[in-house]
């Protein structure tokens, strides 16, 4: 019994009523996504409900979260548009094949990562690049599904191309699709801000209002559906419809992707993986935290790639777990993975048997669907906080958001890696130096800038605060030299060490090289409160022995020893 999850050998009869009823609602709720986020890849209909069951499955069983939703999401469907419309035509075999290979990809990839404990990954992309990644991503879904709702049909994969599009296509624009497709766009865009209220007014508790509030995208869905049906609008008045949807389970195939195929969707791929499995483990992480439960990222990422390799058996694409659906899934009370398997067995039942009611649902209203899921993903508040706290995140977050919509999502991200990392490179290059002095009366040190504090003449205490590298040593030595420039007194200089973790080769040099500059123009170098892994590495250096009785336990205690006299003329 040790193979079964732990959530499964401990599991308790008073957990299966939460576990079925969030199963259902959540069914309820991924069946117009699963249609919706298939469309948005490029993908025919099926394929989404198709990645809507045995990686649920996986997940279930190799995962850490006890209530993360796994399946098609948004920001991995245009992953997966941008990675194959230009390898082949958007619904065709060939672009169902390789969106399986593709996910393929991507479960190996993180199956490796969890192999080799790589869960730190989680901690590889900022926050604010990821914000800016998804609120890019948002506005480029949103303006790519406004042809859906016009009704018309529009060539390119960038905004400015959709826009351009777009205005020439705008004459052509079909009244009833554009009527359908806005009736659904204000409809659920009510019910997000009104409807769970509205129930409220009537007798229903907060927590199931708000619960069949998120449900409202399956009765737009249905409403449609049946009046388009009714009416026959799809031959009368030209309504894009879903169309048939083949009925029966997938089946199970193995896509191994040729050489050539492997060079074009391995970066795809790695992203792919890396932006899911961030956004998976913030997910499940903020609802782990309000049940005092613990995220295994190493877990998370085994739990990821058995989901996205099963998504590939099963004829899918790539997924992740999904923010509302996580999130209802939690507040409907599951509280075991079982409620995603019960969803999972739900939706083979809707493939096996109910895909005959798809057939007249509207293209319009699964954009709509999609254009409101996404506005909400459009995050403005991590923007403002990071443009008065930290500029340079706030930059980074624009520059990835401005790049997705510009160039596209692999340039985007890409793009704003770039920027944080470059941001890391710049400040660990210019790091803070600080010239201090004592706080009267005191044992303490502050920077001679901010405080009101006591020096003695003819010595200067610099503090340092970050590791010593090749790339800023020789700034501290730029710095420690226009000090000694200004003050042609200072017979004593004390590097403060309190902040220096590590002392690379590059860095002993230059320390090494300018004591002995320093010694011959008669001034005394030292150093202060050394770390100890620091000192061990010092000891058996050149710079080591020359500091030979001049490495201070404390600041202090440098302060306390007598400065060396001027040398005599």
């Amino acid at each position: 019994m040790k193979w079964l999850p732990e959530w499964l050998r401990h599991y308790q009869r008073a957990w299966f009523a939460g576990d079925l009823t969030a199963g259902i609602i959540v069914t309820v709720m991924l069946i117009p996504q699963s249609l919706a986020y298939a469309l948005l890849a490029g993908l025919p209909p099926e394929v989404g409900l198709y990645a809507s069951i045995l990686p649920i499955i996986a997940y279930a069983l190799l995962g850490s979260s006890m209530t993360l939703a796994v399946g098609p999401v948004a920001v991995a469907s245009l992953m997966t548009a941008s990675a194959l419309q230009p390898l082949a035509a958007a619904g065709s075999a060939e672009y169902v094949a390789l969106a399986m290979q593709l996910s393929l990809l991507s479960g190996v990839m993180l199956l490796a990562f969890g192999a080799l404990r790589l869960g730190f990954l989680a901690y590889f992309l900022s926050h604010p690049v990821i914000s800016g990644f998804i609120t890019g991503s948002a506005v480029l879904i949103a303006v790519g599904q406004i042809k859906h709702i016009l009704g018309v049909k529009v060539a390119g994969s960038d905004v400015l191309d959709v826009l351009h599009g777009l205005a020439t296509a705008l004459p052509q624009t079909r009244p009833v699709t554009l009527v359908i497709g806005v009736a659904s766009l204000l409809f659920l865009w009510a019910a997000r801000r009104w409807m769970a209220r509205a129930l409220q007014h009537i007798g229903l508790g907060a927590k199931t209002a708000d619960l069949l509030a998120k449900l409202a995208p399956m009765l737009a869905v249905i409403a449609s559906t049946a009046v388009v049906g009714l009416l026959r609008l799809d031959q009368s008045a030209g309504v894009s419809v879903v169309g048939a949807v083949p009925q029966g389970l997938p089946q199970l195939s193995l896509p191994v992707p040729s050489m050539g195929t492997l060079g074009q969707l391995w970066l795809p791929a790695l992203l792919i993986s890396l932006v899911g499995f961030v956004e998976s483990v913030s997910v499940a992480q903020s609802l782990a935290l309000k049940r005092q439960q613990r995220i295994q990222p190493n877990r998370e990422l085994l739990g990821l790639g058995a989901a996205n390799m099963a998504s590939a058996f099963s004829g899918g694409y790539p997924v992740t777990g999904g923010f509302a659906r996580s999130v209802v899934n939690f507040a409907a009370g599951a509280q075991t993975p079982l409620a995603g398997v019960i969803s999972a067995v739900l939706m083979a039942v809707v493939i096996a048997a109910l895909t005959g009611w798809f057939f007249y649902l509207p293209h319009a209203v699964l954009a709509a669907t999609i254009i409101i899921a996404v506005t909400s993903l459009i995050d403005l508040d991590t923007l403002r906080h990071a443009w008065h706290y930290d500029r340079a995140d706030a930059l980074a977050l624009l520059a990835t958001a401005a790049g997705v919509v510009v160039f596209g999502v692999e340039a985007g991200i890409l793009l704003g890696v770039t920027l944080s990392l470059g941001t890391i490179v710049w400040r660990n290059t210019h790091p803070h130096i600080a010239v201090v002095g004592r706080l009267p009366g005191t044992q303490h040190f502050r920077n001679v800038e901010r405080f009101q504090v006591e020096t003695v003449p003819g010595l200067l205490a610099v503090r340092v605060d970050e590791s010593l590298f090749f790339a800023n040593a020789t700034v501290v030595e730029d710095r420690i030299e226009a000090l000694l420039a200004r003050d042609a007194t200072v017979r004593r200089v004390v590097l403060i060490c309190s902040a220096i973790n590590q002392i690379d080769a590059t860095a002993l040099g230059v320390l090494t090289q300018m004591e002995r500059n320093l010694a011959a123009r008669g001034i005394e170098f030292t150093l202060a409160e050394v770390k100890g892994p620091v000192m061990d590495r010092l000891r058996g250096t050149e710079l080591g022995q020359r500091l030979h009785g001049k490495v201070f336990l404390s600041t202090h205690d440098a302060f306390m020893q007598p400065v060396p006299a001027p040398p005599r003329p």
